[in-house]
């Protein structure tokens, strides 16, 4: 098994325990997105574009500790490589 880190291939983060990883319709872990994104099988914010995900991010980094600036380059660059942000 890879030692890769797991990371929300929605919101970006880290999933380092089982609490931090979203559920399947059967309640399985998801190992794609986090419980924040995921849940039931289903995305908690099924309808949210990639500009609204990157702001939504922004307004909750304050809370980590992170400056808004920062938070913002950081989504910017990483958000539009994650699975949900692929253009199909």
């Amino acid at each position: 098994m890879e030692n890769e880190q797991k990371i929300c291939q929605s919101c970006g983060m880290p999933m380092t325990s089982d609490q931090d990883f979203g559920t399947n319709t059967d309640g399985s872990k998801n190992e794609e997105y986090c419980i924040h994104c995921f849940e039931n099988g289903t995305f908690t914010l099924p309808d949210i574009s990639l500009e609204q995900m990157i702001d939504h991010l922004v307004e909750l980094s304050e809370t980590w500790g992170m400056p808004k600036e920062e938070a913002r380059k950081m989504a910017e660059e990483n958000l539009p490589k994650l699975k949900r942000w692929q253009v199909k």
